[in-house]
């Protein structure tokens, strides 16, 4: 069996080796994921890209409960992180609350939430509890109603020290790491130069310390959208159309099952 990572490998990735990071939702991908990534994300993208909806505001805790198990049983030997869904900690005392049933429910080795200076106090109150966070600045799926769309930040200089605020807050609040999305690449750079943790970029140029995606986007299976952002590794979703159109086929010509596959 691989060596679990751990936050200190994490943390000491800082400035080396680029951390990878992959977004995982059940044991079968999971398992397929453990060998090549670092870090597992069970994000509340699985509303979008398996739930079908419109963004990641609806999922709740009991879903998130029930991936991160199936994540965390097909690849032991992953660090998992479980997001902490839209509505789960508006409060110190919530969070705290639901993020003590997301360590006691599964065996998830951090949450990450997002926000900046505004949830430092939340970040604090988790870690001072012995709740492992990851942060999430820049881009906020979850804030995507209030902000009116999916939106770049890092325009201008002022857009940029705020960033460089809100991971100085989140780092001093004793996240062990954070994620930056959609954020101007030679703004994320600065970002992650201000901070001693890694930051892990989606959306935000290669001068960070490591990269995210969503696996049904860099696999090709998500076909309503594609961000600038993603680079597809594969056509999965004609791969799978194209081997189920063979499937349909040989069923209807009684080609399968041959004598191969029957008793």
């Amino acid at each position: 069996m691989m060596k679990k990572m751990t936050i200190s490998k994490i943390l000491n990735a800082k400035g080396n080796t680029p951390l990878v990071m992959i977004t995982a939702y059940d044991a079968l991908f999971a398992k397929l994921f453990e060998q090549s990534a670092d870090i597992l994300l069970v994000g509340d993208s699985l509303n979008m890209s398996f739930a079908g909806k419109s963004d990641t505001l609806s999922a709740t805790l009991e879903q998130m409960l029930y991936h991160t198990n199936a994540v965390c049983s097909g690849s032991p030997s992953s660090f998992v992180i479980c997001d902490m869904p839209f509505g789960t900690y508006m409060s110190k005392e919530d969070a705290l609350s639901n993020a003590v049933k997301v360590f006691q429910q599964t065996p998830a080795d951090a949450v990450k939430i997002e926000g900046g200076a505004d949830k430092a106090d939340i970040v604090r109150h988790l870690t001072s509890n012995g709740i492992a966070v990851c942060g999430h600045i820049g881009l906020l799926p979850q804030s995507v109603r209030s902000e009116g769309g999916y939106k770049v930040k890092g325009k201008d200089e002022a857009s940029a020290l705020s960033l460089i605020e809100d991971a100085k807050a989140i780092e001093a609040a004793g996240a062990f790491c954070m994620v930056i999305e959609g954020v101007k690449a030679d703004v994320a750079t600065r970002v992650a130069a201000s901070v001693s943790i890694p930051v892990i970029g989606i959306g935000a140029g290669n001068g960070v310390d490591g990269q995210v995606l969503v696996f049904s986007d860099m696999l090709g299976l998500f076909e309503e959208f594609t961000p600038k952002f993603v680079k597809k590794y594969l056509d999965g979703a004609t791969l799978v159309k194209d081997a189920v159109a063979t499937y349909a086929e040989e069923v209807k010509k009684r080609d399968f099952p041959s004598e191969k596959y029957i008793y």
